[in-house]
C-alpha cells in the first residue's frame, strides 16, 4: 500500500478499505416468543447432559458477518427492484395519437402559400456559439443534463440460474410451527335448547387419514366467562381428512349416558306447567350431583368439524414451505368460492351434535370409526342443538397468549383479558427440525381397564393419575396440568367415569411438565376407585371406594420410558419399594413384611400409553449412549458408569466410547435431527480436545471426524431434508451460520503450578506428532520478560520477592496463551484431518467440502476475532502447517473435481457443487488469510482445471462459476485496482492524465496506449482476477459456450454499477479502465452478436431492394462489412455455414458491458484511443456502434403497450380455450375460475428483475399483464434506448474532437456520419432525436466542406434523413430538422449549394413518391419553419442565401403538389402510376430527379406484383445513367448511351433526349449521385433482371446480361461472372422446359 498515490489511497478509502476486522463475530440474541426462555425450575441440580441443553437453547446466535459486505449484497440485489437510486425519466416519445391526428387530411391549394402558414418554434442558440470548443462544449452539457446515472439499473437482470454468487443465509432457527388456526369457542351457555346443568368441552384436531390424533387438548370451560375459550392449533401437513373434534362432559350422575341425553331430546323450554316441573326437577338433581360429585366427570356428547376449507385457504393464501414439508396437500372442490378466507374472519356455526350412544366405545379408534362412518353416512343419532365457532387464520401471534408450557407470549396484554391458549401439535408425519427451545412434556393416556373378572362390586370406575417423588403420600408433585376451570398444575386427576362399566374405556390425555432432573424415585402412580353415584345412609362421607394401585417408574436403566404397557394392579396395600421396580415383573419385588395381593394373578389389566414431547431426553439408544459417555469424560462420573444394562469399567471408556461415535450414524433420523446441534457440538469437542482416561490420553480426533462424515454424508442422503440451491443442507447450514461456536477449552485448575499445565499441553500435542507448546509456550514467556527496546539485552536481575510475583504473572499469561492455542487449534486440526482421511471418509468429505470448508472458516474467523490485529499481521495469523494443509485441501478437492467428471459423466452436477463449494471457501479466505497466498491457491487451481479443459469443455464453465463467486469479493475492486506489486495486483494502467493529453508521443507510447484495450500479459499479471475472468470469456466466445462468459461479467459489471461505493466519477473511470481489454474482446467478436431483430437499414441499399425480413448478411452490409468474412472460427466459414452467432439475449448483455465502459472510461483516455487506433480497428469500432444502435432500437410506449397488450389477450384467450376443451380437472378449474379472473392485477410494486415479479422476465411467462404493467415495462425499455444510444453518441463525439489529431480525416468522419444516419434510421425517442440532430449540426459546422465534398453520397443520405424528420409530426423533431436543414444549407452556400439543393430536391421526390403515410402539412410547416431561419439569419441577409433558399422551398412545395394529386388517385393505381410517369417525364432536364421518380415508380409496381413493368422502369434508370457515363468516359465495355437497350424496349430511346440538355454534367451537383456510376449500373440492371425472371420475361434476362457481363469482365470480378453464368443457365433451361411445355400444347 505504500506504492499507492495519495489520490488512489483516498479512492481505495472511499472503497472501503481492507480492514482488520473485514469479518466480525457478533453474538445475536435469540428471537424469543416467549416473555423469558423456558428453562428448568429454579434450585435443581441438572445433569451435565440437561445443563448442555439449555445452554445449547438459550445461549446467543454466534454469526460471522462481514464489514463491507452490505454494499455488495445491495449491489447483487438492488437490480431486483427497480432504479431504486433513481427516479425513471419520462423520455419524450411520439404518441398514437400524435401519429394518427392529422394523417386524414387533404390539403388544398390555399395550404400551397408557405408564407400563410406559422412557422415552427426554432432552436435557441442555433448561431449563438464563438467557436468549435463552445459547441461542442455547449453539446456536451446538454447531453450530461438529466442523464440516468445506473445504467444496469435500466437493463434486466442475467439468467439468475446463473448468479452462482449469490450464496443464500440459511433461516434463523426457531420453533416448528405449521399453519395456524385460531378457532374461538363463542357459546356461552344455553347451548341446547334447555339449560340444566353445566356442560365442558375438549377439542382436538384428528387427521382420518392418517388415524392419529395430532394435537393436544384444549379444555373449554363454557360455564365461567372469563376462562379461555380461544385456542390456536397447528398443522404442518393440510389434509381434507382433519377434523376438529369437539368432546363434551358433564358431572358423574347416576345412569347411562343415553338416559342422561334423553331430557336434551324430548324437553323444549315452553309456557306448560309440566314441562316446567319436569325441568326444575331435573336441574334440582343436577345441583344435587355437582355438589356430591363434583370432581367427576363422564362423557356426554361430541361434535365435529371438517376443516378443509380453513386449510386449503391458508395453504393457498400464503408462501407454502418446501414440498417436503407439505405432504398430503389436497385442493378443495370450492377452493375458488374461499379464496379470500385469508384476509377475512370466518364463522362456522355448527348445527348438529353427535353423540355416543355405547358407553363401550369412547376410545380414539372407536372415534376415528365413527368419524369415517359419518364421512360415508350420515345416519348417526343426534342430539339437536348447536355450537357456534369462530375460525380463521392467522400469522401474528395475539395478545394475552400462552404457550403450551402456560408461559406468556410477545406481545403481553396491556389490560386484563381473556387468554388465548397455543396447542401443541403432534405432527402426522415426522417433522425434521432441531430442538430449538426447552420443552420437556410428558402426556399420559389411559387406554382400558378390564375388570370384568373382579367378583366385587366395581363398574363406575375412575383412576386417580398422580406424579411422584417418592413413596409418601405426601410426595406428589404438582406437575400436571390442569383444566381451564382449576389452577394452572394440580398434584392429581381423575378420569371420567362410565356408568356401570367394568372395563371401561378411556379418552383422557393427562399432560405432565416432567422435572429437570429425574431420580429413581420418580414415578407414575395409578389409583382405582370405584365411585359411588347413589348415596346409601349406612355409607360414609367419601363416595371413592379403593379397588387397586398400579405405578410405571419414570426412568429403566436411566432412560425415560415411554410407549405402550400393560400394567398388573395390587390389591390392597402398595409393596414397600415399589417404585424402585417394574410392576410387570413380580419377583423383581424386593421380600415384603406381608403378602403383595395382585388382582387375577399378576396379571396386565390396565393398558396405557405414554408420549414424551422432549428437547432434553433423546428416546434414542445411540443418543444417548452418546451424550452419557462424553460426560462421563468431563468428570464427576463414578466407575463402573451404568449405560443402560451395562457397567463399563473405567479402563473400557474409550473403547465404549469409540464404538458409541461410530453408532452415532445409525441413530434414527427424527432423533437425531432432532439433537443435531448437540451431537456435533459435542463431536467437533472431541476433534479439538484430546481426553485424558484412566491416566492415559485418549486422542479421539480421527474417529470424531469420521463420524462428523458419516452423518453429514447421511444427512444429505435423505430424501426427507430439504436442500438450497447450491445442494447444501438446509440443517447444516444452519447450524454453521447461526450455531457453531469454538468448543471451550479443558478447564485446568487454577491452583496447579506452570509445569503441571506445561505437561498438559504437551499430552494434548502429542497425539498428531506436532511439535509441543512447551517450545511454544517458553518462547513466549521469555520474550515477555525480555527489554523492549532490545531484544538481545537481557532482563535485569531481579529479587527473590520480584521472582515470585513475576512466576505468578507468568502463570496467568501462560494460562491466557493456553487458551488462545486451544482456540486456534481447531481449525489447524480439522484441516489435518481432512488431509490425512482415507477411503469413504476422505471421498465423502471431499464430495461434501461446502460443509467443512464454511466450518473451517468460521472456526478461523473466530480465532482471527481473538488475535491482537495491531500486533499480528495478517501473514503471521496462522501457522505454517495450517496453510500447507489448506494447499493441499484445494489441490484435491480441484482434482476430485476433474475426476468425477472423467470417470462418472453421472455426477457433473455434483462437480459444479463442489467447485461452487471451493470457490466460495478461496473467496472467505481473502478476508482471513494472506491475499498473496489465496491467490496462488487460486493460480495453481487455474492450472490444475487447464490441463483438462482441452478435452473436458465443462470445465470452462466451472472456471467461469469460480472466477464469477471470486470476483464478488467486497474487495474485489481494491484487489484488481490498488494493488501496484505484480506479485498480487498492480495498480491501474492508466497513464495520468497529463501524459493522456500530450499532443506528441513516441511509438512506444502509442503502443502502450493501444495495449490499454488488449487483454496483455502484464495485464493479466497486474490485474489478475479480472485478467482470468476476461481470458475466460475469450476463450469462451472461441469455443461457442460464451453464455456464462458473458453473463459473468455482465453480473460482475452491474454490481459495480450499482454499488453504492462507487458513485463518484473518478472511481467510475478507474473501474471502467479495469476493464478496457474487454472492449477489445467485444471489437473483434462483432460478427458473433446477434442484430436481426432489426427492421430497419442504415445505408442507401434499401433503394435498390425492399426485402421485409432482413438477414445476418444484409446487416452485416448494412454495418459496413458487405461481404461477411468474419466468422466463428475458420472452419465453418471454409464449409460455407452460416456464422454461428449469439443468442439475442447473450448479445445484448455483452454490448451493455461495452456501454458501460465507455460511459464511465476517462474521456481523454478514449479519445487518445481513438487517435493511435488503426484504421481498420477503428472501422470495426464504429461497426460495433452499429450494431448498439440496432439493438437498443427505441419502441414507442403507446406502440408497445397496445400491441403487447392485444397479443396477450389473445394468448390468453387460446389457452382458456384449449384448457376448457381439455377434460378432466384442467378444464373443470378453468371453468370455475373463469369469473374469478376477470380483475386484472394493478401495477403494485416496482420490482422488476425477479423471476416472480419482474416485467422483462414476465414477458415470458406471463402473458395476461396489465396495461400498467406494459406501460412500464415500455418506459424501462424506453429509458434503456435512449440511455444507450446517448452513450454512443458521446463516444462518437469523442472521436470526432479527436479528427484533427488523425491521420485520415475523411474516413473518420464519413465513419461517423454513416452511423449517426444509422440512429436516425432507427426508431429513437426524441429525447436522443434532439442531441443526434445537435451533434450533426456541430459536424456540419466543422467539416462542412469534407461532408460536401468528400462524402457526397451520404450528404445524399443526411438530407433525406433530416427531411424525412421535417414531416414528423412531433413537434420537437420537426424543429431541429428544420434547424439541421438550415444549416447545412447555410455552411454548403459557399462552394456546394447547388449540389445540397439537387439532393434536397431528390431527397423529397423519393420521400413523397414510396412514403404511403406522408403528410405534407408537417412538412410545409417546416419548410416555412426553415424560410423563418433564412429570413432572421442577419448574418447572411447581405447575400443571396436568403432568396436562394425560398426559391428551393418554392420547387420543393411544387413537388408536394404533385402529392397530393397522387393522393387523390391513391385506389387507382392506373391513372396514379400515368401520373407519376408524367411527372418523371416532366423531369428530364434533371436525371437525378427522373432517376429518382423512375426508382419510384419501379417500387409502386413491385409492390403490386407488377414484376415485367417494374423492370422496365429499372432499364429506363439504367439507360439514363449509361447516357451520363458514355458522356464522361469512352470505354469500349460500357453501353452507348440508351441505344443499347433499344433490344429490350424501344421505348428506352427517349432517354436520349436527355444529353442533349446537359453541357457539364458534374458542374452544380447534378449527376452525383451513387447511381451515376458503373457499379450503380450493374445494381440496377442486376435488380431489373431478377424481376424479369420472377414476371417470366426470359428473353429479356437474357438481353440484360449481355450488358452486364463485359462490365464485369472488364472489372475482372469473376465470382459475379460464375454467379452470373449460374443464372443465365438455370433461366435457358427454365425457357426450354416452357418452349417443350407450349410446343406439346400446340400439337
Amino acid at each position: 500500500m505504500s506504492q499507492l498515490h495519495s489520490g488512489d489511497s483516498a479512492l481505495m478509502q472511499e472503497l472501503g478499505d481492507f480492514p482488520d476486522d473485514d469479518l466480525q463475530v457478533e453474538k445475536v440474541d435469540r428471537e424469543c416468543r416467549t416473555v423469558c426462555h423456558s428453562v428448568p425450575e429454579d434450585g435443581v441440580e441438572l445433569d451435565p447432559h440437561v445443563r448442555d441443553c439449555v445452554k445449547s437453547y438459550t445461549q446467543p446466535w454466534i454469526v460471522v458477518t462481514r464489514s463491507c459486505h452490505i454494499w455488495i449484497l445491495f449491489s447483487l440485489f438492488i437490480c431486483s427492484h427497480p432504479c431504486l437510486s433513481a427516479p425513471l425519466p419520462q423520455v419524450k416519445s411520439p404518441s398514437l395519437a400524435a401519429l394518427s391526428d392529422d394523417c386524414g387530411r387533404t390539403l388544398t391549394s390555399s395550404d400551397f402559400n408557405l408564407r400563410c402558414l406559422t412557422p415552427d418554434p426554432r432552436v435557441e442558440g442555433l448561431l449563438s456559439f464563438s467557436g468549435h470548443e463552445e459547441l461542442d462544449r455547449l453539446n456536451e452539457e446538454a447531453r450530461q443534463r438529466n442523464r440516468h446515472p445506473e445504467l444496469f439499473a435500466l437493463c434486466p437482470m442475467a439468467d439468475e440460474e446463473d448468479a452462482v454468487e449469490i450464496r443464500p443465509i440459511p433461516d434463523c432457527p426457531k420453533e416448528h410451527s405449521g399453519e395456524r388456526i385460531l378457532i374461538r369457542c363463542q357459546a356461552i351457555k344455553y347451548m341446547f335448547e334447555i339449560d340444566i346443568e353445566p356442560l365442558f368441552a375438549t377439542m382436538a384436531l384428528y387427521d382420518l387419514k392418517e388415524k392419529k390424533k395430532i394435537s393436544e387438548n384444549f379444555y373449554c370451560d363454557l360455564n365461567n366467562e372469563h376462562l379461555a375459550r380461544a385456542a390456536i392449533f397447528s398443522i404442518t401437513y393440510p389434509s381434507p381428512d382433519i377434523y376438529l373434534v369437539i368432546k363434551l362432559e358433564k358431572v358423574l350422575q347416576q345412569g347411562e349416558i343415553t338416559a342422561c341425553a334423553d331430557p336434551y331430546m324430548t324437553l323444549r323450554e315452553c309456557d306448560s306447567a309440566k314441562i316446567k316441573d319436569k325441568l326444575d326437577k331435573l336441574r334440582g338433581q343436577a345441583e344435587t350431583f355437582c355438589y356430591r360429585l363434583g370432581r367427576y366427570r363422564m362423557p356426554f356428547a361430541w361434535a365435529m368439524v371438517n376443516v378443509m376449507e380453513v386449510i386449503s385457504t391458508a395453504a393457498a393464501s400464503m408462501d407454502m414451505p418446501d414440498s417436503d414439508s407439505l405432504k398430503g396437500v389436497a385442493p378443495h372442490p370450492n377452493y375458488e368460492k374461499v379464496r379470500k378466507i385469508h384476509d377475512l374472519y370466518t364463522s362456522f356455526d355448527i348445527r348438529t351434535v353427535h353423540f355416543c350412544q355405547e358407553g363401550d366405545r369412547l376410545s380414539d379408534e372407536d372415534l376415528l370409526k365413527f368419524l369415517a362412518d359419518f364421512k360415508k353416512t350420515s345416519r348417526i343419532k343426534t342430539i339437536p342443538g348447536s355450537i357456534k365457532l369462530d375460525m380463521s387464520p392467522i400469522h401474528d401471534t395475539p395478545q394475552a397468549c400462552l404457550s403450551t408450557e402456560l408461559i406468556p407470549l410477545v406481545p403481553v396484554a396491556e389490560k386484563n383479558v381473556r387468554p388465548v391458549k397455543e396447542v401443541l401439535e403432534f405432527p402426522s408425519s415426522e417433522v425434521y427440525v432441531p430442538h430449538n427451545i426447552y420443552r420437556n412434556l410428558l402426556y399420559i393416556y389411559p387406554q382400558r381397564l378390564n375388570f370384568v373378572n373382579r367378583l366385587t362390586s366395581a363398574r363406575n370406575i375412575s383412576i386417580k393419575i398422580q406424579f411422584m417423588s417418592g413413596e409418601d403420600p405426601t410426595s406428589s408433585m404438582p406437575v400436571i396440568f390442569g383444566k381451564s376451570s382449576g389452577p394452572e398444575f394440580v398434584k392429581e386427576v381423575y378420569t371420567s367415569v362410565t356408568y356401570h362399566n367394568k372395563s371401561p374405556d378411556f379418552y383422557e390425555e393427562v399432560k405432565i411438565a416432567l422435572p429437570a432432573r429425574l431420580t429413581e424415585k420418580h414415578h407414575l402412580l395409578f389409583t382405582f376407585y370405584h365411585i359411588s353415584c347413589q348415596h346409601k345412609q349406612n355409607q360414609s362421607g367419601s363416595c371413592e371406594n379403593l379397588i387397586g394401585y398400579s405405578w410405571l417408574p419414570m426412568q429403566h436403566n436411566d432412560r425415560l420410558q415411554a410407549g405402550q404397557f400393560c400394567l398388573p394392579i395390587v390389591l390392597d396395600r402398595l409393596p414397600t419399594n415399589y417404585s424402585l421396580h417394574l410392576p410387570e415383573v413380580k419377583h423383581k419385588l424386593p421380600p415384603q413384611g406381608h403378602p403383595v395381593k395382585w388382582m387375577e394373578s399378576h396379571k396386565g389389566l390396565f393398558d396405557l400409553e405414554i408420549q414424551a414431547v422432549s428437547s432434553v431426553h433423546t428416546q434414542d439408544n445411540h443418543l444417548e449412549r452418546f451424550f452419557t459417555l462424553c460426560h462421563a469424560l468431563e468428570g464427576g462420573a463414578t466407575f463402573p458408569l451404568r449405560v443402560g444394562d451395562e457397567k463399563i469399567p473405567e479402563n473400557k471408556l474409550e473403547h465404549e466410547l469409540k464404538l458409541s461415535i461410530i453408532s452415532l450414524s445409525s441413530s434414527s433420523l427424527d432423533p437425531l435431527v432432532s439433537f443435531l446441534h448437540l451431537v456435533l457440538d459435542k463431536l467437533f469437542t472431541l476433534i479439538m480436545q484430546p481426553m485424558l482416561i484412566a491416566g492415559q490420553t485418549a486422542n479421539l480426533a480421527q474417529i470424531a471426524f469420521e463420524s462428523v462424515v458419516s452423518i453429514v454424508n447421511s444427512l444429505h442422503n435423505s430424501q426427507e431434508l430439504s436442500r438450497d440451491q447450491q445442494g447444501r443442507n438446509s440443517l447444516l447450514a444452519t447450524y454453521l451460520y447461526w450455531v457453531f461456536c469454538l468448543p471451550d477449552p479443558p478447564k485446568e485448575n487454577h491452583n496447579s503450578s506452570t509445569g503441571s499445565i506445561m505437561a498438559s499441553v504437551e499430552s494434548r500435542f502429542s497425539t498428531m506428532g506436532r511439535a509441543t507448546a512447551a517450545t511454544v509456550g517458553s518462547m513466549l514467556l521469555q520474550s515477555r520478560i525480555r527489554s523492549s527496546s532490545n531484544p538481545d539485552i537481557p532482563a535485569p536481575h531481579t529479587s527473590v520477592e520480584d521472582t515470585e510475583v513475576q512466576n505468578i504473572f507468568l502463570a496467568k499469561m501462560f494460562l491466557l496463551f493456553f487458551n488462545l492455542l486451544f482456540s486456534q487449534q481447531f481449525h489447524e486440526e480439522l484441516a489435518l484431518q481432512m488431509v490425512v482421511s482415507t477411503g469413504v471418509c476422505r471421498e465423502n468429505s471431499y464430495k461434501y467440502a461446502w460443509f467443512f470448508f464454511e466450518l473451517l472458516v468460521k472456526s478461523m474467523a473466530q480465532h482471527v476475532s481473538q488475535l491482537d490485529k495491531q500486533h499480528v499481521p495478517r501473514r503471521s495469523r496462522f501457522s505454517d502447517r495450517f496453510k500447507d494443509d489448506i494447499t493441499t485441501i484445494v489441490s484435491v478437492v480441484t482434482a476430485e473435481i476433474g475426476t468425477i467428471l472423467v470417470k462418472q459423466q453421472k455426477e457433473v452436477e455434483q462437480a459444479e457443487k463442489v467447485n461452487i463449494s471451493l470457490a466460495f471457501f478461496l473467496y472467505d479466505l481473502l478476508s482471513l488469510m494472506d491475499r498473496g497466498f489465496v491467490f496462488q491457491l487460486v493460480k495453481n487451481y487455474c492450472n490444475q482445471m487447464s490441463a483438462k479443459s482441452v478435452s473436458m469443455p465443462t470445465l470452462i464453465t466451472m472456471r467461469l462459476e469460480f472466477l464469477r463467486i471470486l470476483c464478488s469479493h467486497e474487495h474485489y475492486l481494491n484487489l484488481s485496482i490498488f494493488f501496484s506489486s505484480p506479485a498480487s495486483a498492480p495498480a491501474s494502467p492508466c497513464p495520468s492524465i497529463s501524459s493522456q493529453s500530450s499532443g506528441s508521443c513516441s511509438f512506444q507510447e502509442q503502443q502502450r496506449f493501444l495495449a490499454l484495450f488488449e487483454l496483455s500479459h502484464d495485464f493479466k499479471q497486474q490485474h489478475y482476477l479480472t485478467g482470468l475472468l476476461l481470458t475466460e470469456l475469450s476463450a469462451a466466445l472461441d469455443m461457442e459456450s460464451e453464455g456464462k462468459a458473458i453473463n459473468a461479467v455482465y453480473s460482475l459489471l452491474c454490481s459495480h454499477d450499482l454499488d453504492q461505493r462507487c458513485m463518484k466519477p473518478e472511481i467510475r473511470a478507474k473501474m471502467a479502465a479495469l476493464y478496457l481489454p474487454l472492449v477489445g474482446i467485444i471489437i473483434d467478436s462483432t460478427n458473433y452478436l446477434d442484430f436481426t431483430g432489426t427492421n430497419k437499414s442504415g445505408g442507401p441499399e434499401d433503394d435498390l431492394e425492399n426485402v421485409p425480413p432482413i438477414n445476418q448478411s444484409v446487416a452485416m452490409a448494412i454495418a459496413g462489412n458487405p461481404f461477411n468474412t468474419l466468422g466463428r472460427n475458420v472452419l465453418v466459414s471454409m464449409q460455407g455455414k452460416s456464422v454461428a452467432t449469439l443468442p439475442a439475449d447473450t448479445s445484448r448483455n455483452l454490448l451493455v458491458c461495452f456501454l458501460w465502459v465507455m460511459k464511465n472510461a476517462e474521456r481523454s483516455l478514449i479519445q487518445r484511443w481513438t487517435v493511435d487506433m488503426p484504421p481498420s480497428q477503428l472501422q470495426k469500432l464504429l461497426e460495433l456502434l452499429t450494431i448498439c444502435i440496432s439493438c437498443f432500437e427505441y419502441r414507442s410506449t403507446d406502440k408497445v403497450s397496445a400491441q403487447a397488450l392485444q397479443k396477450s389477450q389473445q394468448a390468453k384467450m387460446q389457452l382458456e380455450e384449449a384448457l376448457l376443451k381439455g377434460a378432466g380437472a384442467r378444464g373443470e378449474m378453468m371453468k370455475r375460475v373463469g369469473a374469478g379472473m376477470d380483475k386484472t392485477l394493478g401495477y403494485g410494486d416496482n420490482r422488476r428483475w425477479r423471476k416472480d415479479l419482474t416485467q422483462w422476465r414476465q414477458t415470458n411467462d406471463r402473458q395476461d399483464k396489465t396495461k400498467a404493467e406494459l406501460d412500464q415495462e415500455a418506459l424501462i425499455s424506453g429509458n434503456l434506448a435512449t440511455e444507450s444510444n446517448l452513450i454512443v453518441l458521446n463516444l462518437l463525439e469523442t472521436i470526432v474532437q479527436a479528427v484533427p489529431l488523425a491521420d485520415c480525416k475523411d474516413s473518420v468522419v464519413g465513419g461517423v456520419l454513416k452511423v449517426l444516419l444509422h440512429s436516425l434510421t432507427c426508431n429513437q425517442s426524441t429525447t436522443f432525436l434532439c442531441h443526434t440532430f445537435s451533434t450533426l449540426r456541430a459536424l456540419v459546422v466543422k467539416f462542412g466542406d469534407l461532408l460536401f465534398e468528400e462524402e457526397a453520397e451520404q450528404c445524399a443520405d443526411l438530407c433525406q434523413k433530416v427531411l424525412q424528420y421535417c414531416s414528423s409530426p412531433v413537434d420537437e423533431n420537426r424543429s431541429e430538422a428544420c434547424a439541421t436543414l438550415y444549416l447545412i444549407m447555410r455552411y454548403s452556400y459557399s462552394n456546394n449549394f447547388s449540389r445540397v439543393k439537387m439532393q434536397v430536391t431528390m431527397s423529397l421526390a423519393s420521400l413523397v413518391g414510396k412514403s404511403s403515410d406522408f403528410q405534407e402539412e408537417h412538412l410545409r410547416r417546416s419548410l416555412r419553419t426553415i424560410l423563418a431561419y433564412a429570413e432572421e439569419d442577419t448574418e447572411m441577409q447581405n447575400t443571396q442565401l436568403p432568396s436562394q433558399v425560398n426559391e428551393l422551398l418554392k420547387n420543393l412545395n411544387s413537388i408536394l403538389s404533385d402529392t397530393v394529386k397522387m393522393r387523390e388517385f391513391q385506389e387507382d393505381p392506373e391513372m396514379l402510376m400515368d401520373l407519376m410517369y408524367r411527372i418523371a417525364k416532366g423531369y428530364q432536364t434533371s436525371p437525378d430527379l427522373r432517376l429518382t421518380w423512375l426508382q419510384n415508380m419501379a417500387e409502386k409496381h413491385n409492390n403490386r406484383k407488377c414484376y415485367t413493368e417494374s423492370a422496365m422502369c429499372l432499364v429506363h434508370a439504367a439507360a439514363l445513367v449509361a447516357e451520363y457515363l458514355s458522356m464522361l468516359e469512352d470505354h469500349k465495355y460500357l453501353p452507348v448511351g440508351s441505344v443499347t437497350f433499344q433490344n429490350i424496349s424501344p421505348n428506352v430511346l427517349e432517354e436520349s433526349a436527355v444529353s442533349d440538355d446537359i453541357l457539364s454534367p458534374d458542374e452544380d451537383g447534378v449527376c452525383s449521385g451513387r447511381y451515376f456510376t458503373e457499379s450503380g449500373l450493374v445494381g440496377l440492371l442486376e435488380q431489373a433482371a431478377e424481376l424479369f425472371s420472377s414476371g417470366g420475361l426470359y428473353e429479356a434476362v437474357n438481353e440484360v446480361y449481355k450488358i452486364i457481363v463485359p462490365i464485369l469482365e472488364a472489372h475482372r470480378d469473376f465470382r459475379k461472372l460464375g454467379l452470373t453464368h449460374n443464372k443465365l443457365q438455370k433461366l435457358i433451361c427454365r425457357s426450354s422446359e416452357w418452349e417443350f411445355f407450349l410446343l406439346l400444347l400446340t400439337d
